[in-house]
């Protein structure tokens, strides 16, 4: 886990590699423990390291085989690359390190583009040729690894932040009306390619883009899930096949030359990652929980469960209590991790929580994209019994934070857009082939784009502001692929996620299992009130705010004269919504 950058020249010239050097600092809490710097001809490579396959000099990035003539910055791990070592042995190679760094080089020369179908984990890298000038940028499946984007005539920069672009200089920081009202439509999700400015892009998941020297360049999706019924199963097979690749997902996991310990809230899916790990034997699996103090009468944490869990399994766990006094300061240190502005208050739970696990450990599982996957959220059951033809209208509904007609009542004229771009959207994902029933097309929609740009994002931001590197087993493309053909019923049993639900029983405790579905609970935010409150008026009332104009000013009045009765469709505080995304956007000094 890392953080990678580079410039490719397309126009002749030699990489600028003072302005790749430039974006190194912002990529350093990704990386804490090494940097290097490669430049020649048209192309500047950095990297900044986080060691935790191979720890010796000989895995440092960026990374050269003179002999086959390629240089590669790589972020995040290939779960089997001890094995694709191994085959490529086979094959005559040579390898001067144990790092999976040098597994993609040797895969690349001898497989090509298509090297990436072979890779089981989650990464983002470039690979260039020095012969023939040829670089090749790609993206897991599942894009949890980021890799954003700027192009300018003649030249393409690249990072694993958007901070790290703007460091470099020279991106047109100009808003994207079409993100911003994906932003404030689309449940603050910006799907990809575009991001909230208009200067920066980001690679899509599971994409190869391929660059010649001239130029040209080519792009390919090269995964994605079959959301079609192909397996006769009946419950129990579903869950003991759910179960199994569910346990292949968390042993791959542990791939590492450092402990690996596992982010435990209280919930289903990290207790079930626990109690697979204490079955496979796992001896002392050091588990983490954050809890806060409660607001107008919610609870902040989930301690009775994360510890029943903990003592059921024998872990070594750590209950991380967050009192006012530290939560407020976070707050804007959680925006300044950002890479695009992310409205959920997980954000600081996920930043305060990495700040004390990453003083104990390098690698945690964690568990999200079980909702996503299996169906565990709120809206996925009025979708059952809607015909396919209506799932549009009905996923807008249920998920959507607003509607275009109270958009245009609450966004400033000049950045509205005629047009209901989010419902456009949806329905052109809807519109494609496959994916027959309403649950089907929304949770295609949603582990292709919402997970992606919502919890993955969320994660990785968070955990690498802290040099913490976070493994997402429910990600494991085979166990996605699986769970996308399983029956929507059987994901919507038991009041969602049943069949995973199933495939726990006798593993996990009851009591984990049949409780009532938790979501991270951030009191201070859901319920916006003294210091807290005063940092979002100050955001929204800043001279920044005030010339940008982004909200019509009635609004934002309305908003802080009411700061909490005003939700969006899914519970979110508006205010909260809006104050992000200025935040955001004068800790960054753009837009």
């Amino acid at each position: 886990m890392c953080g990678i950058a580079g410039e490719l020249r397309l126009d002749g010239r030699p990489a600028d590699a003072e302005a790749v050097r430039a974006m190194l600092p912002c990529l350093e809490s990704r990386g804490p423990d090494g940097e290097g710097l490669v430049a020649r001809d048209a192309v500047a490579l950095g990297h900044r390291r986080l060691k935790i396959i191979d720890l010796s000099e000989a895995g440092r990035q960026p990374m050269t085989d003179d002999e086959l003539g390629l240089t590669l910055v790589f972020n995040g791990c290939v779960y089997n690359y001890q094995q694709l070592r191994d085959e490529l042995r086979g094959y005559g190679y040579r390898f001067f390190s144990t790092s999976d760094t040098e597994v993609i080089i040797k895969a690349y020369h001898r497989w090509g583009a298509d090297c990436i179908r072979r890779f089981l984990g989650m990464f983002a890298f470039a690979i260039v040729e020095h012969e023939t000038g040829t670089v090749m940028l790609a993206r897991d499946r599942l894009g949890i690894k980021p890799m954003y984007l700027a192009e300018t005539p003649g030249r393409l920069r690249f990072a694993s932040t958007l901070p790290a672009l703007l460091a470099a200089g020279d991106v047109d920081t100009s808003l994207d009306r079409v993100a911003l009202q994906h932003y404030m439509t689309f449940h603050s999700v910006v799907p990809a390619p575009r991001t909230i400015l208009a200067g920066v892009r980001k690679l899509p998941p599971a994409t190869v883009r391929v660059i010649k020297a001239d130029g040209t360049s080519t792009e390919r999706i090269y995964w994605e899930a079959d959301f079609t019924r192909g397996r006769d199963l009946g419950r129990d097979e579903w869950a003991y096949e759910i179960g199994q690749r569910l346990r292949v997902a968390v042993e791959r996991r542990m791939v590492a030359d450092v402990p690996v310990g596992v982010l435990l809230s209280g919930g289903l899916d990290s207790s079930l990652i626990v109690a697979l790990l204490a079955e496979q034997g796992q001896r002392g699996l050091t588990t983490f929980s954050i809890g806060f103090e409660a607001a107008a009468g919610e609870q902040g944490d989930e301690f009775a469960y994360s510890d029943l869990i903990a003592k059921e399994f024998g872990t070594e766990h750590h209950q991380i209590r967050i009192e006012r006094d530290r939560f407020l300061p976070a707050v804007g240190r959680t925006v300044a991790a950002m890479s695009e502005p992310m409205v959920s208050h997980d954000c600081v739970a996920f930043n305060l929580l990495s700040e004390d696990v990453s003083q104990h450990v390098k690698v945690v599982q964690s568990g999200q994209g079980a909702d996503e996957i299996l169906a565990g959220y709120s809206w996925y059951p009025p979708l059952a019994t809607v015909p396919r033809d209506g799932a549009v209208t009905a996923y807008a509904a249920e998920f959507f934070d607003r509607s275009h007609a109270e958009l245009a009542r609450q966004l400033s004229p000049e950045y509205l857009l005629a047009t209901d771009v989010s419902t456009e959207f949806v329905a052109a994902q809807f519109a494609r082939p496959g994916a027959t029933t309403s649950v089907d097309a929304a949770l295609r929609l949603d582990s292709q784009v919402m997970l992606v740009d919502d919890p993955v994002k969320r994660v990785d931001n968070m955990t690498m502001a802290w040099g913490l590197e976070a493994r997402v087993p429910f990600l494991d493309h085979e166990l996605v692929e699986l769970a996308a053909t399983c029956p929507p019923e059987l994901k919507l049993a038991s009041g969602g996620k049943g069949v995973l639900k199933d495939a726990a029983r006798g593993v996990v405790p009851d009591e984990v299992i049949d409780r009532t579905k938790g979501y991270f609970p951030v009191p201070a935010i859901r319920h916006l009130e003294g210091p807290m409150l005063e940092m979002v008026r100050d955001a929204l009332h800043a001279p920044a705010a005030r010339t940008r104009g982004l909200f019509r000013p009635e609004y934002v009045d309305a908003l802080l004269a009411d700061p909490n009765t005003p939700r969006t469709t899914l519970g979110a505080n508006q205010l909260w919504q809006l104050a992000l995304l200025e935040m955001w956007l004068q800790d960054k000094g753009v837009g």
